[in-house]
């Protein structure tokens, strides 16, 4: 019966496929059996659960064989035939990559190779946390050691071409130095990529390389032997560190273009598809389904994985009755902080001495830490320039996974694939680096909008103000790109007050990412700066006195810098100025329109003023001569020789916009 189930997971895979016109049928003739092996006799999942909190979570990191994944699922009971049929058509269930939250069993979102594997590391990690916090001693007969509430495995499949990606050895060299022995990667390893053979660009030995950084590994040198592959599962389950299991496995098998990169993603020919159906004694008809073969694949699962269930719902009673738990306290597993909020009088704001915004983000962080017991903070080497450490929470290592700061060393890109893992399994998470290495982990927090995971991004070092480190680490398009991206929010606040008013919008946010842009600015607070205000997005920091010739708008630590000119330029001209802070402009344009227009009136000339480039800030005002911003890059130098030489020091910024507006 194996076999015939395999092979109807081909079929339908392939003729997914075929309707669609697109797609890579390549994986799904060599990989199936791997699937079938894993869900049908290894995966811990609850048929009438989906999810499950203690579910085994399951990445397809080869995203580009989501048809083989839909074809599993659909013999798991979470998908039907119809489902299958509009495969990578407009809101389907089956997109052309697997999607979180489109499609019922898919964990993750995956497309760029490395970003699955990466991210199951943030899985597993997550896992490690919960298991450490609810450990439980439990006579249960099902479980031969002290159980925790939490004990389940992430499972990867990956490609030749995730392990090309440089994400993967981030990843894996955390995953082995955290030693998160719930990890297993099951390698589709054929030696074939979309262009051609592997052979030329990727020789190295895979396996030597995983157990250099701490892995165990394993080989299955024939990938249709199920059994060989569920013996390489069970004693990767018994490891204490992380396994990676390469699987060698033919791409196309059961083809005229077997073992080619041309099956890897073209659509089979009719000849072909005959050819396989027949191989298979399938009749050509499309989406043949053997009868009641997918009620057999539900009924193996559930004899293995209901009895899991039940014993895991009585240990949890078990841990209920001793601790007085109740379920909602696993909201956080949904991200559900709701009515969180800070204000001024948890803080020391008014000392009278000028203090650095990013000291002032970590005092207000660690207020959150103290509150939120699932709040944790990372950074990628930079702890001590972006200030987002928690103070007495200890860092995260294999010897301890309760401590709630994450050393990710010098890896952006995979610490924002962690940090979405970390994220799917339910804690808030800060993560921090300087601005300009945005770029280093821009796929990944793309991946963060798209799923809409409420990451936090710290970035520190804001602007060519750096000065001396120069123009590598001053950016200048880095804010444009963040705010380019759809369904994410940057912030940038210009005090302590601001800084509050950000935290509780992000802290409040359950469906997209944030970016926090935190500066080494001195600055003392402002007088009409405003913790709630900050949720409008944009609101006046100075009032016109008499009668309003004009607007600034500012953010950050420019605000101080508008406000002083606007002051200046009413005491000397009568030059009567309003300035506007906009923290967040995301917030501000989902105001209302009359909100909008009282802020910022038709037929009002208005200037920006911020360090960073002018390609956001078009859509308010009436042409280039308006803006005053940095579009090119910066300079090694002090921080004032700097703004002098690119006319932003304080007697340049004057006279530009006493010029503009008289």
């Amino acid at each position: 019966m194996d076999q015939n189930v395999i092979n109807n997971i081909k079929s339908l895979g392939v003729d997914m496929i075929k309707e669609a016109k697109v797609g890579h049928p390549g994986i799904v003739l060599g990989a199936a059996p791997i699937l079938y092996t894993l869900y049908t006799k290894h995966l811990n999942i609850s048929l009438n659960d989906p999810n499950w909190i203690n579910r085994d979570r399951f990445v397809m990191s080869a995203g580009h064989g989501s048809a083989l994944l839909y074809a599993v699922l659909y013999m798991v009971g979470y998908l039907n035939l119809d489902d299958l049929k509009s495969f990578r058509q407009i809101d389907s269930k089956t997109p052309g990559h697997p999607e979180f939250k489109q499609t019922p069993g898919v964990e993750v979102t995956t497309g760029p190779l490395g970003q699955g594997l990466a991210t199951s590391v943030g899985l597993a990690l997550g896992e490690k946390i919960l298991e450490s916090k609810y450990k439980l001693a439990t006579n249960n007969s099902l479980f031969n050691k002290e159980k925790s509430l939490f004990d389940y495995r992430i499972y990867c499949l990956c490609s030749d071409g995730d392990l090309m990606e440089g994400i993967s050895y981030e990843a894996a060299s955390l995953a082995g130095s955290w030693q998160l022995n719930n990890l297993i990667v099951l390698y589709d390893s054929n030696n074939v990529s979309l262009d051609g053979k592997t052979e030329g660009v990727f020789d190295e030995n895979i396996r030597a390389r995983f157990e250099a950084m701490g892995w165990n590994t394993l080989l299955v040198s024939n990938g249709n032997n199920i059994d060989a592959i569920s013996k390489a599962i069970t004693k990767a389950k018994e490891s204490s560190k992380p396994t990676l299991i390469e699987i060698k496995t033919i791409i196309g098998e059961g083809t005229s273009l077997a073992g080619t990169n041309d099956v890897h993603g073209k659509v089979l020919s009719d000849a072909d598809m005959m050819m396989l159906k027949k191989s298979f004694d399938f009749p050509e008809d499309p989406f043949y389904v053997i009868p009641n073969i997918e009620k057999y694949v539900q009924r193996e699962i559930s004899l293995r994985t209901s009895p899991l269930y039940s014993a895991w719902a009585n240990i949890y009673r078990e841990y209920a009755e001793k601790t007085d738990l109740h379920y909602n306290e696993f909201d956080y597993i949904y991200n559900k902080y709701t009515d969180y909020k800070l204000d001024e009088k948890h803080f020391n704001i008014n000392t009278g001495e000028p203090e650095e915004l990013r000291k002032i983000n970590q005092i207000v962080l660690n207020r959150i830490a103290l509150d939120l017991p699932y709040f944790i903070s990372g950074s990628a080497d930079l702890y001590g320039s972006a200030k987002n450490y928690l103070d007495n929470y200890g860092d995260l290592s294999k010897k301890n996974y309760l401590a709630r700061n994450i050393h990710f060393g010098v890896r952006e890109h995979v610490m924002g694939a962690i940090a979405n893992g970390l994220s799917l399994t339910g804690f808030k998470i800060n993560i921090s680096t300087f601005l300009a290495f945005s770029d280093y982990l821009k796929p990944s927090l793309r991946l963060s909008a798209l799923m809409h995971l409420p990451v936090i991004h710290v970035f520190s070092h804001d602007s060519i103000t750096l000065g001396s480190d120069g123009p590598t680490h001053q950016p200048v398009e880095q804010l444009a790109m963040l705010r380019s991206i759809p369904n994410y929010y940057v912030y940038k606040p210009c005090d302590f007050k601001e800084v509050i008013g950000c935290w509780n919008e992000i802290i409040n946010t359950h469906d997209h990412p944030s970016g926090l842009i935190i500066n080494k600015t001195k600055v003392l607070p402002l007088e009409n700066t405003s913790v709630e205000k900050v949720k409008l997005g944009a609101y006046i920091v100075r009032k016109e006195k008499e009668r309003l010739h004009g607007i600034i708008v500012a953010t950050g630590s420019e605000v101080h810098i508008a406000l002083r000119i606007a002051n200046k330029l009413y005491n000397q001209y009568k030059l009567d100025l309003r300035v506007v802070s906009m923290p967040c402009m995301e917030l501000f344009k989902e105001q209302s329109l009359e909100y909008r227009e009282e802020i910022l009136p038709k037929g009002i000339r208005v200037v920006v003023i911020e360090f960073g480039s002018s390609s956001d800030w078009y859509q308010f005002v009436y042409g280039e001569k308006y803006l005053i911003n940095v579009n090119e890059f910066g300079y090694s130098g002090s921080t004032d020789d700097i703004l002098k030489k690119m006319n932003l020091d304080n007697d340049s910024l004057l006279n530009r916009v006493k010029n503009i507006f008289m």
